[in-house]
């Protein structure tokens, strides 16, 4: 069989639709290059994931920085660690950047998710990260500091990925501010050509704080109708973007049933599919259909409507941007990150300081 075959390569080929892989991990991301991924997304979980699956390609390189940097806290060490897993991600895609005039082929690497609520300090990492590879694209929280420093960074020539975002609301203050950003660069005579600005929703926490509310407030509704939360407010948002043509690419994340792929085929944005579902997909033997004009449908949504924070993140006028850090799915998200980070850093302490209580 060639290892062209397969379901995504199919939607690539024949939809507007592209997907990146979701992970910067080197087996994973060749398997998804060689199926038609365009990009490779990271974040402080799947950062933690890769090492710990591919440990014995990084021991050496940690044990390396360590020697090199005597002084070094593991804090530090994780940080040169983490960046060196992105940049060797962005190296393997660097060939399809160069080869589509800069437009593809970007590895996204996410800011600090502790800085969440610091503007200046999300836009300075912001800008370092840019600068570790010619196809590096930073992914910056939907929250208040984040938003508030999307314009700035979109001015100054940084590729954004906005993310920690499950709303209409997010999404759209997101693509305003990137807007704002190539207006400055415009008006000055600045270079957008190679600006590839991506925003990103969450779909399947978007669903999964929606079912931890239903239980919660014991709301009656049909568990089906559930999976679809994530898609009805992704399609709603790709509307608003085709109608008020944004330059930002609309992007799936966060990936939890066959919905997730399936209803956003045929539409002109990103989906960044773990490794699994990529499986999955590529070996479902489904009929492949370009979804992403079919609305879900008005039952469905009439139903979930009685869910209030399934409101906050259906209607444009849901959320204001101050309210975007209270969010429940922001906040579990959040709290994820920072924890996948800790846990990150306590699998570097284990190479600095191996316990002497296991053999």
């Amino acid at each position: 069989m060639s290892p062209y075959n397969g379901l995504l390569h199919e939607m690539v080929s024949t939809t507007p639709t592209q997907y990146w892989n979701d992970s910067c991990s080197t087996e994973e991301l060749q398997y998804a290059i060689a199926r038609g991924a365009t990009g490779a997304t990271s974040n402080p979980i799947i950062v933690f994931n890769v090492l710990k699956k591919e440990m014995p390609l990084w021991r050496a390189r940690i044990q390396q920085v360590i020697a090199q940097n005597p002084t070094w806290s593991e804090t530090q060490v994780s940080w040169q660690i983490y960046q060196d897993l992105a940049v060797n991600g962005a190296k393997q895609l660097l060939p399809l950047h160069e080869s589509t005039q800069r437009r593809k082929g970007r590895l996204s690497i996410q800011t600090d998710p502790a800085f969440y609520n610091n503007r200046d300090a999300i836009l300075q990492q912001a800008e370092y990260f840019h600068g570790l590879a010619p196809n590096m694209q930073v992914k910056v929280p939907a929250t208040q500091a984040g938003i508030g420093m999307v314009e700035e960074a979109t001015y100054r020539g940084i590729n954004l990925n906005i993310t920690v975002s499950f709303s209409v609301p997010q999404v759209i203050a997101a693509a305003e501010a990137v807007e704002r950003g190539l207006r400055r660069r415009e008006a000055e005579g600045k270079e957008i050509a190679t600006l590839t600005p991506v925003v990103t929703m969450m779909v399947g926490r978007t669903d999964d704080w929606l079912k931890v509310v239903v239980k919660r407030d014991q709301i009656n509704i049909n568990p089906e109708y559930l999976e679809w939360c994530g898609v009805a407010c992704f399609k709603k948002a790709y509307q608003i973007f085709q109608t008020r043509r944004y330059r930002s690419r609309l992007l799936v994340a966060a990936f939890r049933n066959l919905y997730h792929w399936k209803e956003f085929v045929g539409g002109e944005m990103t989906l960044t599919i773990p490794w699994e579902w990529q499986v999955k997909y590529n070996e479902s033997g489904i009929t492949l259909a370009p979804l992403m004009a079919e609305p879900v449908k008005p039952e469905i949504i009439n139903a979930l409507y009685q869910i209030p924070d399934f409101r906050r993140a259906y209607d444009e006028d849901g959320m204001k941007v101050e309210e975007f850090d209270t969010y429940g799915a922001t906040v579990r998200t959040l709290r994820s990150f920072i924890e996948g980070w800790h846990n990150f850093v306590a699998m570097i302490r284990d190479v600095m300081l191996p316990n002497p209580d296991i053999a």
